[in-house]
């Protein structure tokens, strides 16, 4: 099966390329035509690097009719390379966030609706078999009535190797943007699809080194507040927050407070912990499943066979849902109706105290 991968901007392209180039069953093409001249981590020269067939330009790697296209560009292009994939016939593996405006997130999946293609929001962690176990303890009534949620999604901040997240015109946003949507859809899991009544979130930029000097930035860091209908309250940290001597790149855990157990969920526990005589520094080996590997196998499978992929657009819109009600509490301060998130939102930076 013909498999192409539009752009390498996001940092995750390079797993995908490791990851399809290694397979047997797959012919791999690829095209990073925004890269500048002389990147060398994007473009041909990752492409050469890596041993994967590279095409000059979208138009070419979608002339060859792919079955299947994964786009790994800066969020704001998401809405144009779908929409041509789609009019291609391409079933499409779209990056995270699946847009950073709901009316460009609402296009995408109808222009897929109308090709009679699958679009999937690349949520790995849905893939976890530790969160399936969660998701079957809570069914099953062990945990009890479900109270509250805490979710983290921390990292190194993204723009160390990809400067675009720290752009607002190409990112649409920062940390908000970029981690509130994984736990926004571990939610959205548990709690079958119910969706938030009041979003509160409160953000800064101080864990940028440059914050001082850079005026209509983006966020570093952020706390959202979830209040949900059924009287549930989750939070989401959702930060840059991990230096560079940090041992992992970064993390995701959640925390689920029953009326009759606590379970914690960690999508990433080190396999082995020790230090390094040499840097004196902590150095952890991951263990468990590899999710991006589990993701494109479900991608792949449901390309192969026209069955829907999950997560699907939809569930890309729901947390964006969560994400703009974000932006807009941090435009005016007070927790926001996610009806009434609106359908885009401020600029980073606009209406609200980054120094809260």
């Amino acid at each position: 099966m013909k498999v192409a991968v539009l752009s390498f901007a996001h940092v995750h392209a390079e797993t995908y390329l490791r990851l399809l180039r290694d397979r047997s069953d797959i012919e791999l093409i690829a095209t990073d035509p925004d890269a500048e001249p002389g990147d060398l981590v994007r473009g041909k020269a990752l492409a050469d690097e890596l041993g994967v067939s590279y095409r000059s330009s979208y138009e070419a790697v979608l002339a060859e009719r792919p079955r299947a296209v994964i786009v790994a560009s800066e969020n704001t292009r998401h809405r144009q390379l779908v929409e041509q994939a789609a009019a291609a016939g391409a079933h499409i593996l779209c990056e995270k966030p699946l847009a950073t405006t709901e009316p460009d997130a609402r296009a995408m999946i109808q222009a897929c609706e109308t090709a009679g293609v699958s679009l999937m929001t690349a949520f790995p962690v849905r893939f976890h078999p530790a969160f399936t176990a969660l998701r079957h303890t809570l069914a099953g009534g062990s945990l009890g009535r479900l109270l509250s949620v805490h979710g983290v999604n921390t990292s190194s901040p993204p723009a160390l190797e990809r400067s675009w997240f720290a752009d607002p015109a190409l990112s649409g946003g920062g940390a908000i943007m970029d981690h509130t949507v994984h736990i926004a859809d571990l939610l959205d899991v548990l709690l079958d699809g119910e969706q938030p009544a009041y979003v509160y979130a409160v953000a800064n930029n101080h864990l940028d080194r440059h914050h001082d000097d850079t005026a209509g930035g983006v966020e570093s860091a952020g706390l959202i507040t979830l209040t949900y209908p059924r009287g549930l309250v989750a939070t989401i940290d959702c930060s840059w927050s991990h230096p560079a001597t940090h041992p992992t790149w970064g993390g995701l855990t959640l925390t689920c407070v029953g009326d009759r157990a606590l379970v914690e969920f960690d999508a990433f526990p080190p396999l082995l912990t020790g230090y390094d005589t040499h840097r004196a520094t902590p150095h952890w080996e991951p263990g468990g499943i590899d999710l991006d590997a589990a993701m494109l196998n479900g991608f792949l499978t449901a390309a192969r066979t026209g069955q829907r992929a999950h997560p699907d657009g939809e569930a890309g819109l729901r947390t964006l849902k969560t994400v703009l009600a974000a932006y807009r509490s941090l435009h005016t301060g007070r927790p926001v109706p996610v009806t009434d998130a609106g359908s885009g939102r401020s600029a980073p930076g606009e209406g609200h105290d980054s120094s809260r």
